[in-house]
């Protein structure tokens, strides 16, 4: 059962939840790695980032996966990508 092996979505450490984080502050980025998640994350998808300082000093990052939840994965699993205005609004109607 591999989302077992999650890093934990709790709210006390992330430094916002996802519900109340604005939009403006979300970013991207593309998994270019899944090994030990691949229930949670799809290889070349795009995934929202939330801002997480604690992921941020211990190398993780926190993504919205598969489950519609937020979950700290490994930073190397990720490349983050800087989209165009346009591609980013509409992607933020949607989400």
């Amino acid at each position: 059962m591999e989302s077992a092996k999650k890093k934990s979505n709790s709210k006390s450490r992330s430094a916002v939840d996802s519900r109340r984080t604005s939009r403006a502050e979300r970013h991207f980025a593309v998994c270019v790695r899944n090994r030990g998640y691949r229930a949670s994350l799809e290889l070349r998808k795009l995934y929202p980032v939330l801002p997480d300082p604690f992921a941020d000093e211990h190398q993780m990052i926190r993504v919205i996966d598969e489950s519609g939840e937020d979950y700290l994965y490994p930073a190397k699993f990720f490349v983050r990508v800087e989209l165009p205005h346009t591609v980013e609004r509409a992607l933020e109607t949607i989400a």
